[in-house]
């Protein structure tokens, strides 16, 4: 019996420190990543297959809010424990023309804005104003067809445009193909700053996909 009593204890013992770590504390994080999605490769990638609303060909979104995410400056947390009560229906509805699902706005909240500290209507107000503070390039709006470019090119048009980002700040990715985001490292006051070795991984593909708005 105390045989069988000790490997209890023991194995509570090993798994008790990871039961501690579920969930990080909300409000401490380094800076945030905002991260921009161009909604035509979005859906071509994903969500013409989820058969999301956002890519009917009602809506004309291009560059969408994935999401505000606290980052340390090496790794983020994530579903961070906190005391804030969750959204609305209608705090997550509201968001939709600048992330393009009510469903998106909830899943950021609960992976990522919980872990800022804010409440909701806050967190929502504060992604609202980092998405208004960076001028989103017209030029891949006039796109009538899809066509292939390097990453570098849609960096570029970013800077050119926000002559208050540097390249450290900001970096493109790519996937399954075609160019991804735009992630663009923001201060808690939404300053532009480098991001960490971590996020700033550019993709270094010269012939990426990109679609035009539907």
């Amino acid at each position: 019996m105390r045989r069988v009593l000790f490997t209890i204890w023991a194995v509570l013992l090993v798994f008790a420190p990871l039961a501690r770590a579920e969930g990080d504390a909300a409000g401490q994080f380094d800076y945030y990543v905002m991260a921009l999605s161009w909604s035509p490769n979005w859906c071509a990638i994903e969500g013409d297959a989820k058969g999301s609303e956002q890519c009917e060909d009602r809506h004309d979104y291009g560059w969408t809010l994935h999401g505000l995410w606290p980052q340390f400056h090496r790794g983020w947390p994530s579903y961070c424990s906190t005391t804030q009560p969750p959204p609305t229906r209608r705090q997550t509805g509201e968001m939709t023309d600048i992330m393009g699902t009510s469903g998106l706005a909830w899943h950021q909240w609960k992976k990522h804005g919980t872990c800022s500290g804010l409440s909701a209507q806050d967190y929502f107000a504060l992604s609202r104003r980092a998405y208004d503070s960076v001028t989103r390039p017209q030029i891949f709006r006039r796109l009538d067809k899809a066509v292939q470019l390097p990453a570098a090119v849609v960096e570029e048009a970013f800077l050119k445009e926000n002559p208050q980002l540097s390249a450290d700040g900001l970096t493109i990715t790519c996937r399954n193909g075609y160019i991804q985001e735009a992630r663009i490292c923001l201060s808690r006051d939404l300053t532009p700053v480098p991001c960490g070795r971590d996020v700033i991984r550019d993709c270094t593909q010269t012939d990426a996909l990109f679609e035009p708005v539907r």
